[in-house]
């Protein structure tokens, strides 16, 4: 379900200005603008019809309400039950005004009309009325959002699975990966060890003193290419940055050379009084505790993420909205996301009985050891970059870390998007529209999507370098594969490289998680990150456009099962009992048909049109750039530990460009 919501201009001439806010004018705030798709482009199938989950006879069409005042500028649909149950709050007070006959307008109405549109106010309060009676005060109201997009992803993924026999398998990955569901599995007897959980393992001592000289690199690392690795960042603050050039002129040290750069950029270590030496220490410390021979996360990724978390910091929507010390969190939250990462998901630690699923009891796992290491390795000789801050701003700086790296739990991903687009739309529908970001729960929840805007940036690089990141990702899924057949283990959905489907597993990817994402996000920054969204979709068209035309080998519908599919609580489906939803009426409230139609993903299958320089789409096998080194094409899926990305591929060797 879909409201329309109009901005008043009165409303926002007469709301808090973000100039003017009661915290001065350098209070943090960020006005929300209506967001239009340009050119036509997609939307999410977030904007599709609820409909199908309703259980008001009434859902025939999508229910679309409106502010109604009196000077209108622009529409935008809104999503989001608790928005929707402000902006239906707010028709039934202008109709009051009319009915009430305490309108500052001239309009008069007629009998009939005036009937109608009390009748129209008296369904709208009624379906507002039931809204409400179904939140629960335990329950945040994020959690309509959160439900709504699970229902309607798992009737995707549902219509999805039906198509194909890869169709099903990227429903499974994408709905075991992003949706938190609890975990029925039946685990192999334990071998426990007699050995102590109150260590943190993964940390060794490295001593990195002999190897810096009395004076630190240039960029922050030893390399014989200084003036090539100074070209390419020359584009550190842009989002067409190349890290795999980086990592190839900074002697295979990028996250030590991003860091060091973007510190010094941004005179973090001056802010914070941070030593030079100390901070160079820790950072190659932390890059050796990243593994090399993981295929994606590795420093190389870790790297990318920060770099472009440095520079979704930087998107003007947000300039001087987050203090020093949130940016020195999100930048630090950001390097050690992935620290020790094994190359393996949290589900396969938890169906092997891992020590480390043991230590944190299935919740997070990989997460929390990522903090932990993090952190462990601060308290390493001469590696300590928080040694001047006060001990408020360390404890303030270790929530926020704490928080964010939680947030790239991909299992997640749900409650995340609900959680931002739920905030997003009921501050477009109050009076200001605008964003005040005056409380630490809101300030978090941007930062907390930011990073993962930032894991899950891949899709909305330049086509060369999102294929680069496609095949490291695919070849963790295999390496993982081919651990859980040699244990005789189920294989995890992406893992099967003799089964996966690059392509499509790409596609779904982006209409189901990345595509909701960084559309919410570009709603939150409008109209800063409209580039990135046209960027994804012309790489959504080319992975389209790659697709194998030939038909899935036959199979058995009965053993489609439904263990992708999102299984509803009772507490969940309880708001969807007994909607009764206002009809359409006197101009207050309209119904949208489907806004989506003719937005499917079959026949969206469009050529990129840059990017791809010599790749036909009857040629759709293309080599690898560059930054793969070793990695033969042939058998070159894997799955993504934490489902930073879904792909697949069946059969299908993807040579690089």
């Amino acid at each position: 379900n879909s409201f329309c919501l109009h901005a008043n201009i009165s409303d926002l001439q007469n709301g808090v200005s973000p100039a003017h806010t009661p915290l001065g004018s350098q209070s943090p705030s960020l006005t929300l603008h209506p967001n239009f798709p340009l050119g036509g482009r997609r939307e999410s199938f977030l904007y599709r019809s609820d409909s199908d989950y309703d259980m008001s006879p009434k859902t025939s069409v999508s229910r679309n309400s409106s502010i109604a005042s009196e000077g209108h500028v622009g529409e935008d649909f809104i999503v989001t039950p608790f928005a929707q149950v402000l902006a239906s709050l707010r028709s039934v007070r202008s109709n009051f005004t009319l009915l009430a006959n305490i309108s500052t307008t001239t309009i008069r109405l007629v009998l009939q009309q005036y009937e109608q549109l009390a009748l129209d106010t008296l369904e709208e309060l009624d379906w507002c009325l039931d809204q409400l009676e179904t939140i629960q005060t335990h329950r945040s109201v994020s959690d309509m959002a959160s439900n709504k997009f699970k229902r309607m992803l798992n009737r995707e993924l549902s219509h999805l699975s039906e198509m194909s026999r890869s169709g099903n398998q990227v429903s499974e990955y994408i709905s075991s990966t992003f949706m938190d569901q609890p975990n029925e599995v039946e685990l192999p007897s334990p071998t426990l060890k007699e050995k102590s959980m109150s260590q943190i393992s993964g940390v060794r001592k490295l001593s990195h003193s002999s190897s810096l000289s009395s004076s630190v690199p240039r960029f922050g690392v030893n390399t014989e290419h200084e003036d090539q690795l100074a070209k390419e960042l020359e584009d550190l603050d842009k989002w067409s940055f190349n890290i795999f050039r980086v990592s190839e002129f900074s002697n295979s040290r990028p996250l030590c050379c991003i860091m060091y750069s973007i510190f010094q950029e941004r005179e973090l270590l001056k802010t914070f009084r941070i030593p030079v030496d100390t901070f160079v220490t820790y950072v190659m410390t932390l890059e050796d505790h990243y593994h090399g021979n993981v295929a994606y996360h590795n420093s190389l990724h870790a790297a990318d993420v920060t770099q472009s978390t440095h520079v979704l910091l930087s998107t003007p929507a947000l300039n001087a909205v987050f203090t020093d010390l949130e940016i020195l969190a999100a930048l630090f939250a950001s390097a050690i996301h992935d620290v020790d990462h094994p190359g393996v998901s949290n589900q396969f630690l938890i169906n092997t009985n891992s020590e480390l699923a043991l230590m944190y009891n299935d919740e997070s796992v990989l997460e929390n050891h990522h903090l932990a290491v993090g952190f462990k390795l601060l308290h390493l000789e001469n590696c300590d970059i928080f040694q001047n801050l006060t001990k408020r701003q360390r404890q303030s700086l270790r929530k926020l870390v704490i928080d964010m790296v939680l947030a790239t739990d991909m299992s997640k991903h749900m409650t995340l998007l609900a959680d931002l687009k739920t905030m997003v739309e009921t501050k477009k529908v109050t009076s200001s529209g605008v964003l005040l970001l005056d409380n630490y729960t809101e300030r978090i929840q941007v930062l907390k999507n930011m990073v993962h805007c930032a894991d899950l940036s891949n899709p909305t690089k330049p086509l060369a370098v999102y294929r680069q990141w496609t095949e490291r990702i695919m070849e963790e899924f295999f390496r993982q594969g081919d651990k859980e057949r040699e244990k005789g283990m189920e294989i995890s959905a992406m893992c099967d490289k003799h089964t996966a489907s690059v392509e499509k597993s790409q596609v779904g990817f982006i209409d189901y998680i990345v595509h909701p994402l960084w559309e919410t996000w570009a709603d939150l920054v409008h109209p800063d990150a409209q580039d990135l969204l046209d960027t994804l979709e012309e790489n959504r068209d080319w992975y389209q456009s790659t697709m194998p035309q030939s038909p899935s080998p036959p199979y058995d519908k009965h053993l489609l099962t439904d263990r992708f599919q999102f299984e509803l609580t009772l507490e969940d489906l309880e708001p969807n009992q007994n909607h009764i939803q206002p009809a359409n009426g006197s101009g207050h409230t309209a119904r949208q048909e489907n806004r989506n139609q003719g937005h499917t993903e079959e026949n969206h299958t469009a050529k990129q049109e840059n990017g791809d320089q010599g790749h036909t789409e009857e040629n759709h096998t293309a080599r690898k750039e560059n930054g793969d080194q070793g990695h033969t094409e042939e058998n070159h899926t894997a799955r993504q530990d934490n489902g930073d990305q879904g792909h697949t591929e069946e059969n299908h060797t993807e040579p690089a460009a």
